[in-house]
């Protein structure tokens, strides 16, 4: 079989030459590689917790609309599968409503990711160059900037690789057992995210290709750990049953697919995207791999076993094929962004790297590859602070995270409390608007869309009517008019003037300006306005 642990941790580094200097990246590298890597994995994680918590007035993307989804505890939506909006909701929750649970939760799966690879890497290709596979994804852009906004891809990546490392234990190392970890892998990415079925998918075709991974299939636990996936899902799987679809828009017809797939352009485009995602790791190939480098210049070596090739046919294959088909589907079911995240995507491409650059690693420009790095870990979190101070007042340019959530979850819910003597239960409007108001009132109501109501079922139109509702939206122009999705779900509803709120760095930005009308509850309905 091609269990490779004894062999490729018995592989030392070796030096070539005499060595007059050492850089201390080197020096943790040769003689304690386990310690350089937790020190690079926490240092990025620690980075990208305390960046967004004490820069952030507001939480990127769709953070609001996973956190009211988990505020549900539903077992499927037209949002996708309920697992990372209910690990959402406990972050939250467990720590005090506030939004450093959600950015702590990113980044233990971003931890956790790393943490697989490296261990899939030191099976592989032993300590010393699965360390080198972890730093070069420090400079891979989809582990850094993007995480503070939780959801399905950022809960992705840790499912993935850890089903790509439990894989390689249950068929590289034919330790069976871990076929039941493998089911439950891929039981959670299932319960995640649909685009857990591309991996699903590729390790199924990977699996009936290779001689090793058929033999495979001749024992029971393949099937028992098959049986502990669908019975993860199962409850999501009659949830689809029960409600007839599984995502909030239709899938393309057969002539719509046929037309995009002659978007070669833009699959390539989708390519293009991933690879300049890869441009801090990339730098680091250069600054290290010698290029315009006198050969004979003393350099410290790194050697490994050889890899077999079972070995290096799994990389290779989940270090290339999840990006191609992942942006093949993107492109020809008109999505904007790659299905499921990018990082699911790249989980294995720097692992790729050090597979192919062979059995004997050199270290060139020590002496600034180590400042390389920390530039590449660096510069990210400080251009996110550098532009959320300096843009406002430089270009009068904001950002949706420097939206005062925490002001406008206060007056809205105290107000409804002073008109009515009830509680906020309900929150309608724009995404943008009522899931930040949702998501930063005390009460914690409920989410309502009125523009997509089949993205928030479990508010109906009773609801509305027996708790009362705020209704809000960003205000466009000076009129502060609702726009027709709500004049047309609320035909009575009478706007208030629009209320307007400073950010935190406010700078030459205007004040931002939100629309905002009150539907009072049954109870409450003969209650005069204060």
């Amino acid at each position: 079989m091609a269990s490779l642990s004894s062999d490729t941790l018995a592989a030392r580094p070796v030096s070539s030459g005499p060595m007059l200097y050492v850089s201390l990246l080197v020096e943790l590298l040769r003689s304690r590689p386990e310690l350089l890597f937790w020190m690079a994995t926490l240092a990025q994680a620690l980075l990208w917790t305390l960046v967004p918590t004490l820069t952030y007035s507001a939480p990127p993307g769709n953070v609001p609309l996973v956190l009211a989804a988990g505020h549900e505890w539903v077992a499927g939506s037209r949002l996708g599968p309920p697992l990372a909006n209910w690990l959402a909701e406990i972050a939250f929750d467990l720590f005090g409503h506030r939004l450093f649970g959600i950015y702590l939760l990113s980044q233990v799966c971003v931890a956790t990711s790393f943490w697989a690879v490296f261990a899939l890497g030191r099976a592989i290709v032993g300590a010393h160059h699965a360390v080198m596979a972890v730093l070069l994804m420090t400079g891979i852009i989809a582990f850094s900037l993007p995480t503070p906004e939780f959801g399905a891809p950022v809960l992705a990546m840790p499912l993935t690789a850890l089903s790509l490392l439990h894989y390689w234990r249950a068929v590289g190392e034919d330790r069976r057992r871990y076929w039941l970890v493998l089911g439950l892998d891929l039981g959670l990415l299932l319960l995640t995210t649909y685009a857990g079925l591309i991996l699903l998918g590729l390790l199924a075709l990977f699996t009936f290709s290779t001689a090793q991974g058929r033999a495979s299939l001749a024992n029971l636990e393949p099937w028992l750990g098959g049986m502990v996936a669908v019975l993860i899902v199962f409850p999501h799987l009659m949830w689809i049953d029960r409600t007839g679809g599984a995502s909030a828009e239709p899938l393309p017809d057969a002539s719509s697919l046929l037309i995009a797939a002659g978007r070669l352009a833009g699959w390539l485009q989708s390519v293009g995207w991933l690879v300049a995602f890869h441009a801090g790791a990339l730098v680091l190939v250069v600054v290290a791999g010698g290029l315009k480098v006198d050969p004979r210049t003393a350099a410290p070596v790194f050697e490994r076993a050889p890899v077999p090739p079972f070995a290096k046919q799994f990389v290779y294959t989940f270090a290339i094929a999840p990006a191609l088909v992942g942006t093949l589907l993107t492109v020809l079911l008109g999505k904007p962004a790659p299905i499921g995240g990018t990082g699911g995507l790249v989980m294995l491409s720097a692992l790729g790297v050090i597979v192919a650059a062979g059995n004997v690693i050199r270290l060139y420009r020590q002496s600034i590859l180590g400042r390389a790095w920390l530039a590449v870990l660096l510069v990210p979190p400080a251009a996110v602070i550098g532009a959320s101070i300096l843009l406002p007042w430089t270009l009068g340019i904001g950002f949706e995270v420097d939206r005062p959530a925490s002001a406008m979850g206060e007056f809205f819910t105290d107000t409804f409390h002073r008109r009515t003597a009830a509680p906020l239960r309900i929150v309608a409007g724009d995404a943008q608007v009522a899931g930040l108001v949702a998501m930063a009132s005390s009460d914690r109501p409920s989410l309502f869309l009125p523009e997509k109501p089949e993205l928030t079922p479990w508010v109906s139109d009773a609801d509305i009517r027996q708790h009362g509702a705020i209704v809000l939206w960003q205000v466009s122009d000076n009129t502060g008019a609702p726009p027709a999705a709500i004049k047309s779900r609320f035909p009575d509803l009478v706007p208030e003037v629009p209320r307007s709120f400073e950010r935190p760095v406010q700078g030459r930005l205007p004040l931002y300006r939100i629309g905002w009308g009150m539907i009072r509850p049954q109870a409450a309905g003969a209650a005069p306005a204060k």
